[in-house]
C-alpha cells in the first residue's frame, strides 16, 4: 500500500466496517467510508458509530448504495483508492429465508460495481467480507478453505460463496489481487441488533425469555471484533499473490494460479451456544429463561475454523475467548443504552 491514495471501506457504518474504520484512522490513515444506511437493523446505532468516525479529520463519508453503478463507478475514478474492502452486504440467514430479492441487489449487483470500479482504477487490494456459512452441508471439522465448500444452506450463504467465484473471475482475467475472508460469528461492542448474543442480552435485562435453537447445543466459533480487525488489517497489507505450484489437476480451492486468496477468520475454538448464555448470563448478573427449541431452516450445527493459512499467510490467529468477549459487550452494551 501507499500513503498518498485512501482506503476504500464498503459498510463503514457497520459493525466490522466500523470498527475497522476506527483502527485505520487512529493509525493516522486516510479513509472513505461508504454505506447505505439502510434500514434493515435500528439506524440510529448505525449513526451512532458514523458520528465517532466524523470526529477523525482523516476520514470522508460516502452515503452510496453498492447497487448504485453510476455512483460506484463515478466514486472509484474520483478516489483512486490504492486498498479496498468491502464489507456491505445484506447480512443474515434467516431474513435470506424472507427477502431473498434483497441480497441478489447488494451482495451480487453490488459486488459487481465493486469489481468493476477495482479493476478500471488500478485497485492494488481488493479484501471482501465472505461467510463460515458458505461450508452449509459440510460436516467436516474443522472448516478448511482448501476444502470444496458447494453445498450452501442459505441464499446468503450462497451469495457469498458467488462473491468468491466473481473475485476469481476478476483476479483471472484482470489480475487483481483479491482476497475473501470467511468470517466466523463475529461478536463484540458495537455489535449488530440481529446477532445472538445482543439479542439474548437484551432479552435477559427485560426478563424476558430467550429462544434457544437446536436446544442449545449449536456450536460456534465465536469471534470477537478486536481478533476480526488485526486479521482483516494483517491481510490488507499483503496483497494476493499467484500460487506458483497451484495444479489444474487437482486444485485448491483456496489459491489459484491467479492473485487470489482465501482466508478463515475464526476463534478456532467452537463453543455450545448453553455456554455462551452461561458466560452471558455472569456478565449480567441475571439467570436467562430459555426457550428451547429445534434448529431452524438454513442453520447448520456447528461451525469451527481452521485458520492455518491465515497464520501462515499473515503470523496472526485469533485469541480472545468468550469469557474476556462476552463480558467487554456487555460493558458496552449497558453503557450504550444506559441499562
Amino acid at each position: 500500500m501507499t500513503s498518498n491514495r485512501p482506503v476504500l471501506i464498503t459498510g463503514a457504518a457497520g459493525f466490522i466496517g466500523f470498527h475497522l474504520c476506527r483502527r485505520l484512522l487512529a493509525e493516522g490513515g486516510e479513509v472513505i467510508g461508504l454505506d447505505s444506511m439502510n434500514e434493515y437493523y435500528d439506524v440510529t446505532l448505525k449513526q451512532a458509530r458514523l458520528e465517532r468516525l466524523k470526529a477523525f479529520a482523516n476520514f470522508r463519508f460516502e452515503h452510496v448504495d453498492l447497487a448504485d453503478r453510476d455512483r460506484i463507478s463515478a466514486l472509484f475514478q474520483s478516489a483512486r483508492p490504492e486498498t479496498v474492502v468491502n464489507l456491505a452486504a445484506q447480512a443474515g440467514v434467516r431474513y435470506s429465508l424472507t427477502n431473498p430479492h434483497a441480497y441478489a441487489e447488494s451482495n451480487l449487483s453490488g459486488f459487481l460495481n465493486i469489481l468493476e470500479g477495482c479493476r478500471h482504477a488500478a485497485v492494488g487490494h481488493l479484501v471482501y467480507a465472505s461467510s463460515s456459512s458458505i461450508y452449509g452441508g459440510s460436516t467436516r471439522m474443522p472448516f478448511s478453505v482448501h476444502d470444496p465448500a458447494d453445498h450452501p444452506f442459505s441464499l446468503y450463504a450462497a451469495s457469498k460463496k458467488a462473491n468468491e467465484l466473481m473475485a476469481h473471475t476478476y483476479s483471472h482475467l484482470f489480475a487483481l489481487p483479491t482476497t475473501g475472508l470467511r468470517f466466523f460469528t463475529v461478536y463484540g461492542p458495537w455489535g449488530r441488533p440481529d446477532m445472538a448474543l445482543f439479542i439474548f442480552a437484551k432479552a435477559i435485562l427485560a426478563g424476558e425469555p430467550i429462544d434457544v435453537f437446536n436446544n442449545g447445543n449449536m456450536q460456534r466459533d465465536f469471534t470477537f471484533i478486536d481478533d476480526i480487525v488485526e486479521g482483516i488489517v494483517r491481510v490488507m497489507r499483503q496483497p494476493a499473490t499467484p500460487n506458483r505450484e497451484w495444479n489444474s489437476a487437482a486444485p485448491d480451492p483456496a489459491t489459484s494460479s491467479a492473485p487470489f486468496r482465501v482466508h478463515n477468520i475464526g476463534g478456532s475454538s467452537p463453543v455450545e451456544l448453553n455456554r455462551l448464555i452461561d458466560v452471558l448470563e455472569h456478565a449480567l448478573g441475571r439467570k436467562a429463561n430459555r426457550n428451547l427449541m429445534p434448529i431452524q431452516p438454513g442453520d447448520v450445527p456447528a461451525t469451527f475454523a481452521d485458520v492455518s493459512s491465515l497464520e501462515e499467510a499473515t503470523g496472526f490467529r485469533p485469541r480472545v475467548p468468550i469469557e474476556v468477549g462476552v463480558p467487554r459487550f456487555v460493558e458496552w452494551y449497558r453503557d450504550f443504552y444506559r441499562v
